[in-house]
């Protein structure tokens, strides 16, 4: 949870920059002077607190014979995504729905499910593969068209490779190469044709065994997209991420999610246009031996838009999103 904290007081400085206000040397004292017992108490307070949870936790650590390994690709509610990549030769069939809601003005939903077929030829390799479904709900939205929509769009592949095991190390990495084509545009509906490379190193530890889990990801997304009325325009997403996970009950991981995101024109970061942070509670059930569910939904807390005075980058993101997979193993 500290950590958590430490990534969201971070998160200002990078997102923009307040006005610094200079205050005379006996003024300063005068304020550290009247917020210093506050200040003391607060700090007693978090120090108890912190206190108590780590000897609750410590407690329960002590007895985790009902708590078993879990696979962490999904226990971090899937924008995060763990490092595991199966036994091999597992198989799998995996309908994974993304879904955007909101923009600054109108109604806006826009989700794509992918229906993939998941397979481990060896434990170092994970490869998924499907088409795409993508639905739109679009209405008095500036600069989009109204539409309201629901087609084929496309195929999405994954090649995963696990580059460090857990065991010497404390951290396991996975690189993730994920090559895609849409017919249709991820954020308006309209025709297109769309090719993108998402590119993400996804590690993780385990900081209790078998029921607390931590995760890092680092995303780099270039994309081109062609259309009837304009030739080849190119853009590219920038983003890492740090995400919690605590088995609650075996089989029942509860979590938090925490993103940063960077959008360019260009596949170079050649111009930057906006950036978001997004915040939101994750969800993992081991519903079966061979069936699980990962869910996660997810706010824009913070972000700016260039050019744009208001908060928060309502046009290359949306208000909100959420993911929701199931897989059935075979």
């Amino acid at each position: 949870m500290g950590i958590k904290l430490r990534l969201l007081c971070m998160w200002p400085a990078t997102v923009g920059h307040l006005p610094r206000r200079v205050s005379r040397p006996g003024t300063a004292m005068l304020i550290f002077r009247r917020r210093r017992r506050p200040l003391c108490r607060l700090l007693i307070c978090l120090g108890a607190t912190a206190a108590v949870f780590a000897e609750t936790v410590g407690v329960q650590a002590q007895d985790n014979s009902a708590f078993h390994e879990v696979e962490t690709k999904y226990i971090f509610g899937n924008f995060t995504v763990g490092s595991s990549t199966g036994l091999q030769g597992e198989m799998a069939f995996e309908p994974e729905s993304e879904a955007d809601f909101g923009k600054r003005f109108g109604r806006y939903a826009a989700t794509g499910t992918a229906l993939e077929f998941e397979y481990t030829p060896t434990q170092f390799m994970q490869v998924e593969f499907g088409p795409t479904v993508s639905y739109y709900n679009i209405h008095n939205v500036p600069g989009l068209d109204n539409r309201t929509l629901l087609g084929v769009n496309g195929f999405e592949s994954d090649f995963r490779f696990l580059l460090l095991e857990h065991g010497p190390s404390p951290f396991a990495v996975t690189l993730s190469v994920e090559p895609e084509f849409h017919s249709l545009d991820e954020t308006s509906g309209a025709s297109v044709q769309n090719y993108g490379l998402e590119t993400k190193i996804e590690a993780d530890t385990e900081l209790i065994k078998n029921r607390l889990f931590l995760a890092f990801n680092l995303l780099y997304e270039p994309e081109t997209t062609s259309s009837a009325i304009q030739g080849w325009d190119n853009e590219s997403t920038l983003g890492i991420s740090s995400a919690l996970a605590f088995q609650i009950i075996p089989k029942v991981i509860i979590g938090a999610d925490l993103w940063y995101l960077r959008h360019y024109d260009g596949v170079a970061f050649n111009s930057f246009t906006g950036d978001a942070v997004y915040l939101g509670p994750t969800f993992y059930w081991q519903i079966a031996p061979k069936v699980l569910m990962s869910a996660a939904w997810e706010t824009q807390v913070a972000g700016h838009e260039v050019g744009v005075a208001s908060p928060l980058d309502l046009t290359d993101f949306s208000r909100q999103r959420a993911r929701l997979l199931l897989e059935f193993e075979f």
